[in-house]
């Protein structure tokens, strides 16, 4: 991101001093649809990000210029709800909520811009959430914790936006760190942090290009499927408040309860809960082909017994399987399209993105777009040196 050339924008377009702040889009290593079972996720931030320049214009009016749509919006809290524009509803839901919890900001002005692939299911909106309450909270000097800042992110989404997210995004994107991963309790939010060191791999993402149109729709048929689990479990394991408390052999127990599907999701979601376990003590011992062999593992439960995967997704993955030079690879997000997170020795890493391309243009007559992702830290303010050097 060249931040300077960000901040010569905003000075010609507002002529005052502001102040630069970025947060980045995330990954998710392993962990998928864990979250709404009370489970674990292992995201990691990355070195794409949303990068705002803010300053106080001493005024009741928040003017937003959004360089990548070239869009400017204008409003002030009596006006806020008029907006259409869409890309501003993610900094006016973070307004809306800090009108609701009654803290007082004063009118500001914006450039920002951001180098996340939309449509990516790398969590731009999240990241652009959470740039604008860490620059609002050290412009206004408004008392938020970081973990504040993640769930107030997570309700504008929620609320203001319309879009039933969980936790993990705006978590990721606050409290990422470089060189780890963040693993995350979704019932409590602890986390810890545990070294994500690539030892001559890298990761790479493929995108498919493919529209999540059954995403929505099928993650609430998923969700009801595992609480019809978790309410058969109960009826022997009342203490039980989510499918993370069950084991296995919980599920095996009472196997003959459960309607086919469901015993599927269920098996599911409790094997991709203790795989979390199991990537960050890979982690811990710098074992990469362990951490592959559960991108492995969890791609088939995610295609054959929670069935969110689609033909392209399983056609990349496939396309690894033979190459030594790669570890693991599944597919990443919500499901039925997004990208696939694969594990890529360094110097294959170019072959690779030559040859998958060739291969899914092939057979689905569109080059998939592919991106080289490094680890990066959360939320913060760019400091003077960087925005020289930027």
């Amino acid at each position: 991101m060249e931040y300077s050339a960000l901040l010569q924008l905003y000075k010609d377009r507002f002529n005052s001093e502001p102040r630069v702040f970025r947060s980045p889009g995330r990954i998710n290593i392993i962990g998928e649809h864990t979250d709404y079972n009370d489970g674990f996720v292992l995201p990691a931030g990355i070195d794409k990000e949303i990068c705002m320049v803010m300053g106080v214009n001493f005024s009741d009016t928040f003017n937003l210029y959004s360089v990548d749509k070239k869009e400017c919006v204008s409003f002030t809290i009596d006006t806020y709800k008029e907006v259409s524009a869409g890309w501003a509803k993610y900094i006016i839901g973070v307004i809306d909520q800090l009108v609701q919890m009654e803290i007082a900001i004063g009118g500001f002005d914006c450039v920002f811009q951001g180098d996340i692939p939309l449509g990516a299911g790398l969590s731009s909106s999240a990241a652009l959430e959470c740039a604008t309450l860490y620059g609002l909270k050290h412009l206004f000097n408004v008392e938020l914790s970081k973990k504040e800042i993640a769930l107030i992110a997570q309700k504008a989404e929620n609320q203001y936006v319309g879009v039933n997210c969980g936790i993990m995004d705006q978590f990721a994107s606050v409290f990422a760190a470089e060189g780890q991963a963040l693993k995350l309790d979704c019932r409590d939010l602890s986390y810890e942090l545990y070294p994500l060191e690539m030892q001559g791999y890298q990761l790479v993402l493929v995108d498919s290009l493919v529209s999540h149109n059954l995403a929505s729709s099928e993650y609430n048929v998923r969700r009801a499927e595992c609480e019809e689990a978790l309410a058969i479990l109960q009826q022997n394991h009342p203490h039980f408040l989510a499918l993370r408390d069950a084991s296995i052999e919980d599920l095996e127990a009472q196997k003959d309860e459960f309607r086919p599907v469901v015993y599927k999701r269920a098996k599911y979601m409790i094997e991709e809960i203790a795989r979390v376990g199991k990537a960050c003590q890979a982690m811990t011992s710098n074992d990469l082909p362990e951490l592959g062999s559960l991108l492995y593992a969890t791609h088939a439960g995610l295609q054959h017994e929670f069935e969110i995967s689609c033909k392209e997704l399983d056609f990349l993955v496939d396309f690894t399987r033979d190459k030594e030079e790669i570890l693991g690879s599944r597919m990443m997000g919500g499901g039925f399209g997004g990208c696939t997170i694969n594990l890529v020795k360094d110097d294959f890493v170019e072959d690779f993105e030559l040859s998958v391309s060739k291969a899914y243009e092939a057979a689905y007559g569109k080059a998939p777009a592919i991106y080289r992702v490094k680890t990066s830290s959360g939320s913060s303010e760019i400091t003077a040196s960087l925005l020289i050097n930027g």
